[in-house]
């Protein structure tokens, strides 16, 4: 899933970014506070990870403008230790969750996967779908028990249609959703995933809606 990344110290957002992307995320990073304000309403993000320390516009008054502004992306502000005032307010102007620093890579992939989750209706820590389960945290898909060999790309695909049952995603909206704005993404990409999907799940998996785009559907 594609995720916003607010953070200026360059040791701890390269570490983010790097370590989300071995966890199968899809991050945009923004080291400016103002540059990623804006880049909220660019790109359709799963979730926002804030930092409130932030140059130019701090982090709670970007996520008092967005709120302000309608967003309801899931916001995981992360917040000095000792900054206990500085979480309340977070959480009062509409942050749903905050993690002190220093903190464990694994403990923000875990966040993020329960604010995502949340967000979409999914109260499971895996998502089920006929013969296929899937775990977020640890990025494998069971088909029949057994484990299927997905490729990044392909994980997140069929995450995101997981996500989305009985909802038509264009293709356009599934490569907005999976890839960064850095990504060199072929034309047929999305194509090429599905069909691996079908090869390996099952070519029924996926149904192609005629000019539209593509959908899981309950049975």
């Amino acid at each position: 899933m594609r995720v916003l990344l607010i953070e200026d110290d360059p040791l701890i957002g390269d570490g983010l970014k790097v370590g989300l992307e071995k966890s199968g995320f899809t991050v945009d990073w923004f080291a400016n506070g103002a540059d990623g304000e804006e880049a909220l309403f660019q790109a359709p993000y799963a979730a926002v990870i804030l930092d409130l320390g932030l140059p130019e516009v701090d982090g709670l008054s970007i996520l008092q403008h967005w709120r302000g502004q309608g967003r309801v992306e899931p916001v995981l502000i992360l917040t000095a230790r000792g900054d206990v005032d500085e979480r309340i307010k977070g959480l009062n102007l509409g942050a749903d969750d905050y993690l002190p620093k220093p903190f464990a890579l694994g403990e923000v992939q875990a966040r993020l996967n329960a604010l995502i989750r949340r967000n979409n209706g999914v109260s499971a820590a895996v998502i089920s779908y006929k013969n296929i389960i899937f775990n977020p945290q640890t990025r494998k898909t069971l088909l029949d028990g057994q484990e299927a060999a997905l490729s990044p790309k392909e994980t997140a695909l069929l995450e995101l249609l997981l996500l989305n049952k009985n909802r038509v995603l264009s293709k356009e909206t599934i490569e907005s959703k999976i890839y960064s704005w850095d990504d060199e993404v072929a034309s047929n990409a999305v194509e090429v995933h599905v069909h691996h999907l079908r090869r390996k799940l099952g070519k029924n998996i996926i149904k192609t809606i005629n000019k539209i785009g593509y959908i899981l559907e309950d049975a």
